[in-house]
């Protein structure tokens, strides 16, 4: 069952990567405009999340906000088909501006690597090709239940040679290794982590459950720690790769301190274009244990 659940996902995948971009984001706001008609689980997801992040916002701004959101979420969905069935250099032409490439030039010099945090904001996946197309890249990745999709996720993520690791206690000394010979670790910073090896700190005013592993790398290692988001232009004209540098303090040994700076360097990033972030994400449901699961009043978070 398994084989035959991979075997559908990828041939899906690879008849959606025959779609050009202009294509695939009509397709993708089409999906989002229905979630929201809907009133899918997925839009109100969005909308806890912007209300908790946003008190301030008008209501009908954040009601507007949402409903962008999910229209973003949908082309996001229906891009990364693209970004794994394309040519690697159709692929990069979509980028028609870089902003703040002058940072990772300086982290590279320093000869002791680069840890690239790249929120759910924008196309992650083409921020991801764009620098393992130019640098030795590892990037940090969950595994998905079925394995024969695994095997097709490593091959189309790692076209350009870029590594994919797991989370545990080898590919964390992969990392490390990388960083030492001056290469780039890719990192998703803003999923909720296990209960291991994280602490509780400020996401848009809420303590939420973040990871420490970034702190420890770049103590272990040395490395320059930069933001980077691929920015989707309108009318399908591509993207505008963002880099940007961290909120100081984000190797602090102080866990608190670290994922603080960490959390408010991603919340900039967002609030520059807060629809191109992925709201439709539980990132809440982890708080100070207690405190009400914001998803289920009901319960409390643990």
């Amino acid at each position: 069952m398994a084989l035959s659940k991979a075997t559908f996902l990828i041939f899906a995948l690879k008849l959606a990567g025959k779609l050009s971009l202009r294509c695939a984001q009509l397709i993708g706001r089409l999906l989002g405009t229905l979630g929201w008609v809907l009133n899918s689980r997925s839009r109100k997801v969005t909308e806890t999340n912007i209300r908790i992040c946003f008190p301030d916002m008008p209501e009908e701004q954040r009601r507007d906000l949402s409903r962008s959101s999910l229209r973003h979420t949908g082309q996001t969905l229906m891009e990364i088909p693209l970004m794994w069935e394309w040519p690697v250099q159709d692929c990069l032409e979509l980028i028609r501006e870089v902003e703040g490439e002058h940072l990772v030039h300086e982290a590279i010099a320093k000869g002791k690597g680069l840890v690239l945090l790249a929120p759910h904001l924008g196309n992650w996946e083409l921020t991801g090709l764009y620098f393992s197309s130019h640098h030795k890249m590892a990037a940090l990745y969950s595994p998905p239940h079925i394995r024969e999709f695994e095997d097709y996720m490593i091959r189309v993520r790692g076209r350009l040679g870029s590594e994919l690791v797991r989370g545990d206690r080898r590919g964390l000394a992969r990392l490390i290794t990388l960083l030492r010979e001056g290469g780039v670790a890719g990192i998703l910073p803003d999923q909720s982590p296990r209960a291991k090896g994280v602490a509780h700190a400020p996401f848009f005013g809420l303590n939420v459950r973040t990871m420490t592993l970034v702190s420890k790398l770049i103590q272990k290692s040395g490395a320059t720690p930069l933001m980077g988001f691929c920015e989707r232009l309108k009318d399908g004209k591509g993207f505008r790769l963002v880099i940007r540098e961290c909120e100081p303090d984000l190797d602090a040994t102080d866990p608190i301190v670290a994922t603080t700076a960490m959390n408010l360097s991603i919340e900039n990033c967002v609030r520059e274009i807060p629809e191109q972030y992925q709201w439709e994400y539980k990132r809440f449901r982890h708080l100070t244990p207690g405190t009400p699961n914001p998803y289920n009043p009901k319960k409390l978070c643990r």
